[in-house]
């Protein structure tokens, strides 16, 4: 289960729009809100890409995709 909190306080400090996040991922808005709300589960190459762009640390990665 996701830790939407952390994931979205990462994605604000990061400044980057949720639309130029999804595409980067290779989806919607729509369906990275999904994703998010833990409506949807993220794939692996989901969590790299967002790792990357966020500059998440291992650690803080597995607290928001691991929870």
């Amino acid at each position: 289960m996701t830790n939407t909190t952390l994931l979205r306080q990462k994605i604000d400090e990061s400044g980057y729009k949720l639309q130029f996040l999804a595409e980067k991922c290779g989806l919607t808005y729509y369906g990275l809100m999904k994703k998010v709300n833990n409506e949807t589960e993220f794939k692996a190459s989901e969590i790299k890409v967002l790792k990357e762009l966020l500059k998440l640390t291992n650690e803080e990665a597995n607290k928001i995709f691991f929870a």
